[in-house]
């Protein structure tokens, strides 16, 4: 054999050892680890559809005490924290004035009186009579109009909560001399979205709390729904009255006024279930698939209460969805359940 035969044989020799030589196996991708997870199966439970409102007492009812005309304020019966009952005398103006009414009111009747037997006996003209009578209701209408103005008197049950004169001062048109505010009932104007307008009813209950009296709730009642809506804040007034018949409810308190719009049955997760996607605020839970993983469901949130949420649409009442560890969660990845 001569030496380039040698060496084309040697050369095929090795070329069929590497075509017999078995390639090396790949590398098996690492396996990821399932998520540890824990879970709760929706309940259908019902949903209390409640607002909570923002609002001022006010008095039922404010009325200023004055009367039509300067005059010399005589006498002074209550002050300010007073409580008063419709009808009782405030105050008396100098009473000059309304003596000589009187005067002139007691003779006009005792005319009258004279002038009506002699009319019933035929010896006076019903005209004459009837200008005699006119007289006479002018000189009472008079007197009673001034003693409206000299005697002031509450025309409600209230409370004084503002008195700007002294006995002895002039009345001087300028300021009332007293305020008396009705405060049995109070009530309070909320305002409510026009989105609930046709979900208020008159008579309706309401809850209410104050700031200024912790622990204490009290319950009102629509009494009146404005028919209009602001073209600003889209919202409406809704009228609330208080009975308020142990009088701790003032005006000018800040209050919570809650009101229940009804009862509705809905599912419900734990706000700890809810993830947000990161950039468009959408909400999404996890539901537990048959085979050990997961796929993300976009949810429609209702009311938020304790720590809980509604859930409008996305999740059915029964499926199992992720609560701790769901924010780690991906579409599709495996789980494993833990105890919670």
């Amino acid at each position: 054999m001569n030496r380039t035969t040698a060496i084309l044989a040697a050369a095929l020799a090795v070329a069929a050892c590497g075509q017999n030589k078995t390639a090396a196996p790949a590398a098996a991708p690492a396996e990821i680890p399932a998520t540890r997870i824990t879970i709760t199966e929706v309940p259908l439970q019902t949903v209390a559809h409640t607002e909570v409102y923002s609002s001022t007492v006010q008095a039922f009812a404010v009325n200023n005490i004055a009367p039509q005309s300067g005059n010399r304020i005589q006498k002074i019966n209550v002050d300010v924290g007073s409580f008063v009952s419709k009808g009782q005398i405030l105050a008396e103006m100098d009473k000059v004035q309304l003596t000589q009414q009187k005067l002139q009111l007691t003779n006009a009747r005792t005319e009258l009186d004279r002038l009506k037997q002699l009319y019933q006996q035929g010896g006076l003209s019903q005209s004459d009579y009837e200008a005699v009578e006119l007289q006479y209701n002018v000189a009472k209408a008079a007197y009673d109009n001034l003693e409206q103005n000299t005697i002031l008197r509450s025309p409600i049950t209230g409370v004084v909560t503002a008195r700007n004169y002294d006995r002895g001062d002039m009345y001087t048109m300028t300021q009332p001399i007293f305020t008396v505010q009705q405060i049995t009932p109070v009530k309070l104007l909320v305002g409510v979205s026009e989105t609930d307008y046709t979900k208020v009813k008159p008579g309706q209950q309401v809850s209410i709390t104050a700031d200024a009296l912790p622990g204490k709730t009290f319950t009102g009642k629509v009494n009146k729904i404005y028919p209009t809506v602001d073209a600003l804040s889209h919202t409406f007034n809704v009228e609330v009255l208080v009975s308020n018949n142990d009088k701790v409810l003032r005006p000018g308190m800040y209050c919570k006024v809650t009101v229940n719009f009804g009862d509705s049955k809905s599912a419900v997760v734990p706000d700890e279930a809810v993830v947000r996607q990161l950039g468009s605020g959408q909400r999404y839970v996890y539901i537990l698939n048959g085979d050990g993983t997961v796929r993300s469901s976009a949810v429609e949130l209702g009311r938020h209460f304790g720590t809980s949420y509604e859930i409008l649409s996305g999740v059915a009442a029964g499926d199992t969805v992720a609560v701790s560890g769901a924010s780690s969660l991906k579409d599709g990845a495996k789980v494993e359940i833990v105890e919670r």
